[in-house]
């Protein structure tokens, strides 16, 4: 299963936006997507409104 890489950022509570990478094993590009959604709100209690996803690429094999 390809390794895909979810770039972004979300709005702090401290009023800023805070970047973040995540990598997740998916089936396609938007279950790596919005598995990234879930657990940036998960950890960060932000609605996904507050989440701003700026790319998702597969990553390369290593």
């Amino acid at each position: 299963m390809p390794i895909f890489t979810v770039e972004g950022s979300f709005y702090a509570r401290r009023g800023y936006w805070q970047r973040f990478t995540k990598r997740h094993e998916a089936e396609s590009a938007a279950i790596a997507r919005e598995w990234a959604l879930s657990e940036i709100g998960g950890c960060h209690h932000v609605k996904r409104h507050q989440i701003r996803v700026d790319s998702v690429s597969e990553a390369a094999a290593a």
